[in-house]
């Protein structure tokens, strides 16, 4: 287990430039699975690792803030079951946390299908850089990495654009 994963951003030139780099991380021992792409639409990607709709999208935030809503949510349904409780019902500590879970659930599944069709804000400062051409690459990486790839990328592709690293990547992105 890697512990903490750091998400480094690198806005590049073209897809050669990328294809070289995605090939030095590989060599690095970077995974291929940390490795993320995202560029306009019309820019081929063809075999290099093309970001998933969890890293373009608002799909972990969006998940993480409707656990915990729908948490709260049921919780707060099975307390005023508690207090009111249904003519011939009895709840109990069992059927409280049945309802927690489920509001969890809930909620979980009703914010991932919203959150999904947000862009990611966490990219919304790469969008002109995109839309003009340039790759975002994300490369997932242990904090004690940060820096030796960097430099690895600086040194051998000057054109690269070191755009710095969000504190940590979501356990499941």
């Amino acid at each position: 287990m890697h512990g903490f994963l750091r998400r480094l951003y690198f806005l590049l030139p073209d897809v050669a430039t990328a294809r070289k780099i995605v090939d030095e991380l590989l060599l690095a021992h970077v995974e291929w699975k940390h490795i993320h792409l995202l560029a306009r639409e019309d820019v081929p990607l063809e075999e290099l690792p093309e970001a998933a709709l969890s890293q373009k999208s608002d799909l972990v935030p969006a998940l993480q803030r409707g656990i915990g809503a729908g948490a709260a949510t049921g919780l707060l349904a099975g307390l005023v079951g508690m207090v009111f409780p249904p003519a011939g019902f009895t709840i109990a500590g069992g059927l409280l946390i049945a309802m927690t879970v489920a509001g969890a659930g809930f909620g979980a599944l009703m914010s991932t299908m919203v959150g999904v069709g947000i862009p990611s804000s966490r990219l919304n400062r790469f969008q002109e850089a995109i839309s003009g051409g340039q790759l975002l690459m994300m490369v997932d990486l242990p904090l004690a990495r940060v820096e030796e790839i960097e430099t690895l990328v600086k040194g051998h592709h000057p054109d690269a654009d070191i755009e710095g690293t969000d504190p940590k990547v979501p356990v499941f992105p």
